[in-house]
């Protein structure tokens, strides 16, 4: 590992102040939404008796960073009945009110279908994303089928980015006839530099990084994702250097510094044979650290069972921008542990130091409160989870 006194890292924003005070967690589910109190020296957690959207399937649950007092949550779920769409609560989650006009494609409205040659329909709204702090009511929203979808009043009505539907490039960038991802391919990751607010990016699970510096009337890939990076699983940027992508794919894990060009580089973890140990799904940032990155490998055998590798969870972490890794075990089971953990769940806490935390297929979210070099079991009994928040 480079030592601590050679870090220089480069900062393009100010570094946020660290967060203090207790912790919340939210979380989406097979089942529901839970709701996970920390104190502020995160060491005692509780989870709240009474879930929200109890027996939805919630895809993906966001609380709006705007909202200082953490009263705006958004969900995106399927309800009991298989209706893909949208809720939000103004109150902290005590009430929760549905989308009057939750995404859609154009040609499930009675709108123009555009140039594409497919019927789409959209089958779950799987990621929630908030828009620019100076933009209040701005959200972001993305799809399977594939499909980007924004809003300007919270979450009540939202509308399809016809920029992207519509581009001729569209169904090559999608491509809905190969639906490789088990339940549906994904429009997900969506980035909104803090810089600016129409400048974004948005992964898709069929093959590309798009960027947008028009808020979304035109798109374009960002460089040519290799081989290995042709099924992105998360896509995220430093917070202090946006220009700095990570793109965590089932080929393994890539970075694009923007200063040097649309290249994207290897840059995962290597076993002493020099054997790659970064297949997975989720990739985070360090909120004062762009040097920083953490993921959690899955299996890369043939087999792609996308559980622990041998059994045996881990996290990576790297200080150095991928140039070396530590893997970190301290805490985990030392018998096997077969874990899924999904891109959407894997977030941190902006404390200092830093709280990590993910949350397993099997019910179970597991914390750090030293930056990731040990682990302790947060909760436990949960449904299968889809995403973890921080916020």
């Amino acid at each position: 590992m480079a030592s601590e006194t050679a870090r220089r890292p480069r900062h393009k924003l100010r570094v946020p102040r660290a967060r203090r005070g207790d912790v919340r967690i939210v979380v989406g589910t097979r089942k529901g939404a839970f709701v996970v109190h920390g104190d502020a020296e995160r060491r005692r957690f509780t989870v709240d008796p009474d879930p929200w959207h109890l027996g939805s399937t919630v895809f993906h649950v966001a609380p709006d960073p705007r909202a200082k007092d953490g009263s705006r949550v958004l969900a995106a779920l399927r309800t009991p009945d298989g209706v893909p769409t949208v809720v939000h609560s103004d109150d902290g989650g005590a009430r929760w009110q549905e989308s009057a006009a939750p995404p859609r494609f154009s040609e499930e409205t009675g709108g123009s279908a555009g140039p594409s040659r497919f019927d789409r329909a959209v089958n779950q709204v799987f990621w929630l994303t908030p828009g620019h702090r100076l933009r209040p009511g701005s959200w972001f929203a993305g799809t399977s089928p594939q499909g980007l979808f924004h809003t300007e009043d919270h979450g009540r009505t939202w509308e399809p980015v016809l920029g992207l539907h519509h581009h001729p490039s569209f169904d090559t960038w999608t491509r809905p006839d190969e639906q490789r991802t088990p339940d549906g391919a994904k429009l997900h990751s969506i980035l909104v530099d803090p810089r600016d607010a129409d400048h974004l990016y948005v992964a898709l699970s069929a093959g590309a990084v798009l960027e947008s510096r028009d808020g979304g009337l035109g798109w374009a890939p960002v460089g040519e994702l290799p081989e290995g990076a042709g099924s992105p699983h998360a896509l995220a940027f430093a917070p202090t250097d946006p220009d700095l992508l990570w793109l965590q794919a089932r080929g393994g894990v890539y970075r694009c510094d923007l200063d040097e060009g649309e290249v994207w580089e290897r840059a995962g973890p290597r076993a002493d044979d020099g054997t790659w140990l970064d297949a997975g799904f989720p990739v985070a940032t360090h909120p004062a650290d762009p040097d920083a990155a953490f993921l959690v490998p899955m299996d890369a055998s043939d087999a792609w069972s996308r559980t622990s590798p041998g059994g045996r969870p881990a996290v990576f972490r790297t200080r150095d921008r991928g140039a070396t890794w530590q893997r970190i075990e301290r805490g985990f089971p030392k018998a096997p542990s077969w874990w899924t953990v999904k891109r959407q769940c894997l977030a941190v806490d902006g404390h200092d130091p830093l709280g990590v935390y993910f949350g397993t297929s099997s019910g179970e979210i597991w914390g750090s409160r030293d930056e990731g070099t040990s682990f302790f079991q947060v909760a436990r009994g949960l449904p299968h989870i889809y995403s973890l928040e921080v916020g």
